[in-house]
């Protein structure tokens, strides 16, 4: 829910909603604001249905979220970042119980050791 407005916050809204515009034109301006949003949400289907016959069978079933850039890359790009992430981590070995010949190779060989580089 994108905003937390509790039955306090609304009746605080409605008192200053009151203040402002007064008791004889609330009805009036509530009633213009539903019909405002009734148009934008009918311009926003038939633009929706426009693009989908405009673009026809070649995209399949398009969602207009898909268009969000943080869903976009999300989708196309970091897709398979997350199936990689979770076969390496099923081929690494498990932290909780180390195997023996893995620690101790690890203790045997010193850390690489580059004279130019430091």
């Amino acid at each position: 829910m994108p905003f937390d407005l509790s039955m306090w916050k609304l009746l605080v809204l409605g008192i200053i909603a009151v203040a402002i515009f007064g008791p004889d034109r609330l009805p009036e301006i509530a009633r213009d604001a539903g019909r405002m949003l009734r148009q934008l949400r009918g311009m926003a289907q038939a633009a929706r249905t426009e693009l989908k016959a405009e673009l026809g069978d070649t995209v399949g079933d398009f969602d207009l979220a898909d268009l969000n850039p943080r869903a976009f890359v999300r989708k196309h790009l970091l897709d398979g970042l997350d199936s990689d992430l979770t076969s390496s981590e099923a081929s690494k070995p498990s932290l909780t119980k180390p195997a023996a010949t893995t620690t101790a190779a690890a203790v045997a060989q010193p850390a690489p050791y580059d004279v130019d580089a430091t």
